[in-house]
């Protein structure tokens, strides 16, 4: 999950990746940078999503990997990486910040031409449910969508 920042003056990668939690190397992988760009003041950045009640964070400590914390939370191997822009091969790193769902909630990654009926019969709930989780269902392929579990 990502949402857009916009640089400040007197912002650098380093600031807005400790600000996010994050890596500085994982901040350029995602918005395409080269490892010696920097921004300027109004440029948009693509950064994780750090606030909802839909998820919580796990600090990466020494040893760890994507498939251990996945398996010992309960989590969906392929979740966990699209919940953190990850890819399968891509390392994690003591002290980084990974988003994990809350402990009452549930998330799902739509398939493709999946529809809201077929996800409301899944998971045994009602419209009024699904909307009080998400603050806008798209239904595309991919997009995750939170509901409390039941």
């Amino acid at each position: 999950m990502y949402e857009v920042y916009t640089v400040k003056s007197g912002d650098t990668l380093s600031s807005i990746s400790n600000a996010y939690g994050i890596n500085e190397d994982e901040l350029r992988r995602i918005n395409g940078f080269s490892p010696t760009y920097e921004v300027t003041t109004g440029y948009l950045l693509v950064v994780p999503v750090r606030s909802g009640r839909n998820y919580q964070y796990y600090t990466v400590k020494k040893g760890d990997s994507i498939y251990e914390i996945a398996k010992a939370k309960g989590i969906d191997y392929n979740l966990l990486l699209q919940l953190n822009g990850l890819e399968k091969n891509d390392y994690i790193y003591p002290n980084q910040s990974l988003m994990l769902p809350a402990d009452n909630v549930s998330l799902y990654l739509v398939k493709e031409n999946e529809t809201l009926n077929d996800i409301l019969k899944k998971f045994n709930l009602s419209i009024e449910e699904l909307m009080n989780w998400n603050e806008k269902i798209y239904l595309r392929e991919g997009q995750i969508i939170g509901f409390l579990k039941k």
